[in-house]
């Protein structure tokens, strides 16, 4: 990819579209009582996902972009799990009758920082106010340095069957420059630990463009990952935002790859990836070819939410947790962030939604051209147009943007047809821009990520 592209196409200040509109567009005009109405009308005769939030850490990685809070300390975390536990009950009084639960998904922060016996309290206690599937998938997302072998054994009793863990790079020299020091071995005893217990998927996050990260040690990172044999990778842009995560001040600007050494390390690792027998999936997802988000992508039916791409394809989420992003029929909601303001929503016995954005059909129509673009590198913009009532032309004509990207030999474009060519797989986020009717405030407001 020639860097002139990227940089002509600003790549790195786009969303990365895990929803659509993105978070920048919600405002407090959704609130609890908005919620409470989408809930009371969540339809019952399809299935639900649950998100929940565990916003604690036990050290402060430098890279982080995620809402958390550090503490050495349990009381915090039990007096959170205690709130948790309510907005379980307030959320389900709200639904006519116990939603149908086909995924569960912890994350944070880090989830496995809470005692063993408190994570099989929590999840005994989704199963009592909602239907769990047969089928239903519990994914927990993990520290591998602080994962002791009785919570290994406490998610395998709880039914978690897939986990993700942070390794991002092991590169010693990367790894004191972000401040999270792990070795390979604590890994390794993270993924025999979890295997022991029954998990069946384990995922492996690796981030590139990290200070002093090179091709050589992305390499040297992902082939070190792939002997330890996960069923799938995240490979993510470390995303530098000082302004908004204070944190990331101590990181030296000056050790950071430019635009052209970012895609260069993240096109090593996906060579090593894909050359180790991995499916590449979307953008930054690889998988083994017989996983389910591999099969999901051959046939046509991946799908991208707020952690990534994925198989769930349910109308409803419901996000529990401070700072936790929910999906209903009618729009997005989002509940209050600091973990002690949404102990006070909880605790008066309110939901602790203060803002989100209601969905207008347009936006859906939007949504399901992008959401194509980013899980299949191209959509048929009349077809999904036709599907939702609306006239192609609406999205195609005057469309400057689709058609510089389409002169920049970055896509094809058959009558709307669209289909990205290999060699632009990189910019997918310009293409999915090119139909974002927000952009613009997208761009002002939303991080940098890769």
């Amino acid at each position: 990819m020639q860097p002139s592209l990227v940089a002509k196409y600003g790549e790195a200040r786009l969303p990365r579209y895990t929803s659509y509109p993105t978070a920048p567009r919600f405002s407090p005009a959704v609130d609890a009582d908005t919620y409470g109405g989408w809930l009371d009308a969540a339809p019952l005769d399809k299935p639900a996902s649950l998100y929940l939030h565990i916003p604690f850490c036990r050290s402060m990685c430098w890279y982080c972009g995620c809402h958390t809070t550090i503490t050495q300390r349990d009381r915090p975390i039990l007096d959170y799990l205690d709130m948790l536990r309510e907005e379980v009950r307030l959320v389900s009084a709200r639904t006519r009758a116990p939603l149908t639960i086909d995924y569960v998904h912890f994350g944070g922060g880090t989830p496995t920082i809470m005692r063993p016996e408190e994570f099989l309290r929590l999840t005994a206690l989704l199963r009592e106010h909602s239907d769990f599937a047969n089928t239903a998938e519990i994914a927990v997302e993990i520290d591998p340095r602080t994962l002791e072998p009785d919570m290994a054994k406490a998610l395998g009793e709880a039914g978690v069957c897939r986990t993700s863990l942070g390794v991002q790079s092991f590169d010693p020299v990367v790894q004191k420059a972000i401040n999270r020091i792990q070795s390979e071995e604590q890994t390794l005893d993270a993924v025999t630990r979890l295997r022991t217990a029954g998990v069946d998927s384990i995922n492996f996050d690796l981030i590139y463009g990290l200070p002093h990260q090179t091709v050589e040690s992305c390499i040297a990172t992902a082939q070190a990952a792939v002997r330890m044999g996960p069923e799938r990778f995240a490979v993510f842009g470390y995303a530098h935002i000082p302004n908004f995560k204070k944190h990331q001040k101590l990181i030296d600007e000056a050790a950071l790859a430019d635009a052209e050494g970012r895609i260069a390390q993240a096109e090593a690792i996906a060579a090593t990836l894909v050359a180790a027998g991995y499916r590449r999936i979307g953008l930054d997802h690889f998988a083994r070819p017989d996983d389910s988000l591999a099969i999901a992508q051959a046939n046509g039916e991946l799908h991208r939410n707020f952690q990534g791409y994925t198989t769930d394809a349910c109308e409803t989420l419901i996000g529990l947790g401070a700072s936790a992003i929910g999906r209903m029929a009618g729009g997005y909601v989002q509940n209050e962030v600091p973990p002690g303001l949404y102990a006070q929503h909880i605790a008066s016995g309110r939901l602790a939604t203060v803002k989100g954005y209601r969905l207008t059909a347009e936006d859906r129509l939007r949504a399901s051209i992008i959401e194509r673009l980013m899980c299949d590198f191209g959509a048929d913009v009349p077809a999904i147009a036709t599907a939702h009532g609306f006239d192609p032309q609406l999205l195609l004509q005057g469309n400057t943007k689709l058609a510089m990207l389409e002169d920049d030999g970055i896509l094809d474009n058959a009558d709307g047809v669209i289909r990205l060519r290999e060699e632009g797989r990189f910019l997918i986020r310009a293409v999915a821009a090119a139909f974002d009717a927000y952009i613009e405030q997208s761009r002002r407001t939303h991080s940098k990520a890769a």
